[in-house]
Order: C-alpha cells, then structure tokens, then sequence
C-alpha cells in the first residue's frame, strides 16, 4: 500500500516533540483574558469624542470615489432608518440584490459602505443607480451598515425600499409614520449632498 509521506514517517519515526505540561497551558489560558482586558481602556478613551453606539467613534479612511459622504451624525439618521427598514424587511442586501433592484427601476435610496476592498466591487453601483434616478450616498464603515441591515456579516451595499414587497413584515401605524417622516428625511438630505 502507498501511504502518504507524513502518515509513513510519523508511523515509522518515534514522537519526538515534547508535550507542554497542563500548568502552562493554563498560563497561556490566563494570558488571553488580559488581552481583553487592554482594549477595553481603548474603547472607553473614544466615546468621549462622539459618542457613537457601535463604536465608530473615529472616522474610517473611506475610498476615493466615496462622494457624496454622509457626516456622523447624517450616518446615525441614515443607519437607523436602515434599521428600521431592516425590522421590517424593506431593503436589499449586497451587490448582487441592489443591482438586480435598480434594473428593475425599484426605488428607494442606495447606502453604499465606503470602506470597501477592492474598490471596483462597487464602481458600477453608482452609475446605476444615477441611471434609475435613485439617490445615493456613503457611509464610513461596512461593519456598521451590516450592523444596522440586521447581518452578522458586513454589507458593501443596501437599498432602503419606501413600501413594503410582499413578503415584508407590517408595521405599525405609529411606527409607520416615523419610519415615512425618517425616510423622507434622508432622502431630501442625500439628494441635496448629491448636488
């Protein structure tokens, strides 16, 4: 039988490696915590500036197509009515959907993450979304706009709809009104940045 090359030394050599006894285990155990321990100075020194919930405190480098770029406290509105929309499932996640959506004239406003690597993921989402007439605007960090798209997982791209598609949870006449009154908002905001 033919055997791989490792499997055939480790069978015929004897184990030289020495095991690391339990106590340093434990050490190494008891060292990750302290790790912890020190970035959680850090993280207490920055909400002193901003004041930022999901400490983006600082303002990320962001690509250089990133205009029109929303301030901080234009990417709080932006994020929560993204959270809201999210709630109720009125948005398109990633590049895929959001380009899908804009080729089907679907409205609403595009929030594309500014921190994206490689850049040319999302070089032609603007364009498209100029052609649908939608308004656009970035945002500093994919890791926040994620957040508030209701993923674990950073999100490039998110098209807020205005109405509820078919399979969208309904909202309540109160929070319906806010969400109209937020969105409405952001749009004015973002087409007058876009200008």
């Amino acid at each position: 039988r033919i055997r791989a090359a490792g499997v055939r030394d480790a069978a015929r050599q004897p184990h030289t490696m020495s095991k690391t006894p339990k106590s340093e285990k434990k050490d190494k155990k008891e060292k990750t915590p302290k790790k912890d321990k020190e970035k959680t100075p850090k993280k207490a020194s920055t909400p002193g500036g901003e004041g930022s919930d999901s400490g983006g405190g600082e303002l990320r480098a962001v690509c250089a197509i990133a205009t029109p770029l929303a301030d901080l406290n234009t990417t709080k509105k932006i994020l929560k009515v993204v959270k809201k929309a999210a709630k109720a499932k009125q948005v398109r996640r990633g590049v895929k959907e959001v380009v899908k959506a804009l080729k089907k004239e679907t409205k609403g406003v595009c929030v594309i993450a500014g921190d994206i690597s490689p850049i040319d993921v999302i070089t032609h989402v603007p364009i498209l979304c100029e052609e649908a007439n939608v308004p656009y605007v970035y945002v500093h960090s994919k890791e926040e706009l994620g957040a508030a798209g209701m993923t674990k997982r950073p999100t490039s791209v998110m098209l807020v709809l205005p109405e509820g598609t078919k399979g969208s949870v309904k909202m309540s006449s109160d929070d319906k009104k806010e969400f109209d009154d937020m969105y409405s908002k952001i749009v004015s905001k973002v087409k007058s940045m876009s200008k």
